[in-house]
């Protein structure tokens, strides 16, 4: 049985770098790895699911959640990086009343979850771990 890769410090300065870039920028942490298919496609995802949620005017969570919920919504949208505070700034007001508004809010926490997956990913590419 074969072990498993044995982390350098250089392997795991750019498992971080990666993941931090990553988080930050959609696809940008496996671009510092040079998978540019992958970096591509995750850039794209996300984007146009953190987009579809903005553009159907789903509620994005502020920095002071008033319950458990909304705390998890929050830490969801924080996900996404740079996204997160160009979603606030736009300053549009969430509208929940509709179906397509309560759909807005899931697809933006969306987005942020995944890119998290990806910056992970990112992680275990750049530690040795994962090809």
């Amino acid at each position: 049985m074969d072990s498993p890769p044995r982390m350098t410090r250089a392997s795991a300065s750019w498992g971080v770098a990666a993941f931090v870039a990553g988080w930050l920028l959609p696809g940008l942490g496996h671009a510092l790895l040079r998978r540019w298919t992958r970096a591509a496609v995750f850039f794209v995802c996300i984007v146009l699911l953190a987009a579809a949620g903005v553009w159907l005017r789903g509620a994005v969570f502020g920095a002071h959640p008033a319950d458990p919920f909304e705390w998890l919504g929050f830490l969801a949208d924080l996900g996404t990086g740079v996204l997160y505070p160009a979603a606030r700034s736009l300053g549009i007001a969430p509208d929940v009343s509709r179906a397509a508004g309560d759909y807005g809010t899931r697809f933006f926490a969306a987005a942020g979850a995944l890119n998290l997956l990806c910056a992970f990913d990112a992680y275990s590419i750049g530690t040795g771990r994962k090809k």
